[in-house]
């Protein structure tokens, strides 16, 4: 298990060296491949997760069966924490988009910890603040943003999270196939590569396996206003 990239994440960057000792004790590690899930809706659930390396989309099935793509978490990032707060079933299904590592930790020890190191309830409520802080955007961008629109601020928003520089741009590996974008917008697969394909012919970006080339970023961020 990869401890220095947990000591890095924003849950555990306050706390002291005992607390984090205690709470890596308690913690469990879990390998997927892509396309395995480690928990579905309607599942009950109490234990939450931290990706180590690799991704994670959660997403949710709409009742004509098709899906929802509400998120996509990488490295450092936490997702399960709200059965911690709200005992209930599971709101999504949690699923590998790439090889993945988990660290998995039950909430009862969790709570043994928060007790020892309170800073970590903080971090935890700053984590759904900033969860619901994403979704509150994502619900106005449905309203009043078009489709290309949706797809430039998705892309700037997997460029902040996974991208890394590139000889002619910035290089994006989502991971994601063509039709979870199109998840991840709400919309449908067409549109979104109608809406990639303009970006292409006018030279902002390029496309490549389950990534993109973004060559133009400020024209990206203007699209997405």
């Amino acid at each position: 298990m990869d401890l220095d990239e947990l000591r890095r994440a924003p849950l555990f960057a306050t706390v002291d060296d005992d607390a984090f000792s205690t709470l890596t004790d308690q913690l469990t590690e879990v390998e997927l491949s892509r396309g395995k899930s480690i928990f579905h809706e309607g599942e009950e659930g109490d234990e939450l997760y931290f990706i180590t390396s690799g991704k994670i989309k959660l997403g949710r099935a709409t009742p004509d069966g098709r899906e929802n793509l509400l998120a996509v978490l990488g490295p450092g990032e936490i997702f399960g924490e709200m059965a911690l707060f709200n005992p209930a079933p599971r709101t999504a299904t949690a699923t590998a988009v790439s090889e993945t590592v988990l660290a998995g930790l039950k909430h009862e020890n969790l709570k043994k910890v928060i007790h020892q190191a309170p800073e970590v309830s903080v971090q935890l409520l700053r984590a759904l603040a900033q969860r619901l802080s994403r979704t509150n955007e994502s619900l106005a961008d449905l309203v009043f943003s078009d489709v290309p629109g949706r797809v430039a601020k998705a892309l700037l928003d997997l460029a902040d999270r996974f991208g890394r520089p590139a000889p002619d741009g910035v290089l994006v590996a989502h991971e994601l196939t063509q039709e979870e974008l199109a998840q991840l917008v709400g919309a449908s697969r067409e549109t979104v590569n109608k809406a990639l394909a303009e970006f292409v012919q006018r030279g902002w970006l390029r496309l490549e396996a389950r990534a993109v080339v973004i060559l133009d970023i400020q024209r990206i961020r203007q699209r997405s206003r």
